[in-house]
């Protein structure tokens, strides 16, 4: 096997890569996957275990759907953040609800 030297660039955010870093990438999503003593190929047994897992974890991260009445104000705050604002205001009641003066002062 042919031994070739690793090369790391960082590539930031809304910047293109070169044409060669283009051709890297392409040459190595073309060459196969060979396991090794680090990395051996995995058996059924091992990707079913994985699976399971997978699907056990997915079933604990899964959020119920709420209908909630807010304040057009607040709604308006809220999508002042930007994408990902239903999120922002989960974590946002989460964070509300675990704090017992902002309850007291909530009732």
């Amino acid at each position: 096997m042919e031994k070739s030297k690793i090369v790391r660039t960082v590539i930031r955010a809304g910047q293109e890569p070169t044409p060669e870093q283009v051709r890297e990438i392409e040459a190595a999503a073309a060459r196969p996957a060979v396991p090794d003593e680090d990395a051996p190929e995995l058996t059924l047994e091992q990707y079913a275990e994985m699976a399971r897992i997978a699907r056990s974890r997915r079933s604990q991260q899964v959020k119920p759907v709420v209908a909630l009445r807010i304040s057009p104000e607040t709604l308006e705050k809220a999508k002042a953040t930007g994408k990902g604002y239903t999120g922002f205001l989960s974590r946002l009641l989460d964070n509300a609800i675990n704090d017992p003066q902002m309850v007291a002062k909530s009732m």
